[in-house]
């Protein structure tokens, strides 16, 4: 199965096992993408990234960051406060743009110093993915396992999912699982079948 045309390749090769080599680029994402490109343009060279659950978030700030484009801090609202504020000052010193990714949303910033810092950064935002960009992830995630999911299996599965990265992820595993399960290829009613062990029998109802 080729690489879907939306793709863009990282510099690196996977961190870690089971972690794509490409990002999946789309309508949720491409603004993102394009401000990462050209950190001279974000205020104070800072911009905070976030972003809904699986969305790529940590993946980005590692290609930021291994492109040379900056340094990312990921999880940078698990940091002590103190010691993100000298990052900062640091990072201001050094002309070096600063990615901050936050887990928690709202990030509650305590220091006054840092809350009128970061108050200032450029706030990127990853949306929700449409059906082209579902696509392509649904493709994405099936490259991975070593499944194909045919045109007829996405046409199916896509009006009648969760919008979302972390659903595309879930379907493709619960897939995965049903394929090995029964020996079968990802077949529109093996799709069906694992729409519905995900969100229950009114999604195969969807006629």
């Amino acid at each position: 199965m080729g690489q879907p045309a939306s793709q863009i390749a990282l510099p690196l090769p996977p961190a870690r096992e089971g972690e794509p080599a490409s990002i999946v680029i789309g309508n949720a994402n491409a603004g993102v993408v394009d401000a990462l490109r050209d950190p001279s343009r974000w205020p104070f060279r800072t911009a905070i990234l976030r972003g809904p659950e699986r969305s790529g978030k940590s993946l980005l700030g590692r290609w930021f960051e291994q492109a040379g484009l900056g340094e990312t801090i990921d999880a940078a609202d698990a940091m002590d406060e103190t010691a993100l504020f000298h990052r900062w000052n640091r990072a201001q010193e050094q002309g070096t743009p600063l990615l901050l990714i936050p887990d928690a949303a709202p990030w509650e910033i305590t220091l006054p110093d840092l809350r009128s810092r970061l108050g200032a950064a450029l706030a990127l935002e990853i949306g929700a993915p449409d059906d082209e960009m579902m696509r392509d992830l649904l493709a994405s995630h099936a490259e991975r396992r070593g499944l194909v999911l045919g045109e007829e299996a996405l046409t199916y599965v896509i009006p009648r999912m969760t919008r979302s990265f972390a659903a595309a992820e879930r379907f493709v595993a619960a897939v995965d699982r049903l394929a090995l399960e029964r020996q079968s290829r990802p077949t529109r009613n093996l799709c069906r079948d694992a729409l519905e062990s995900l969100d229950g029998p009114a999604q195969a109802r969807l006629l």
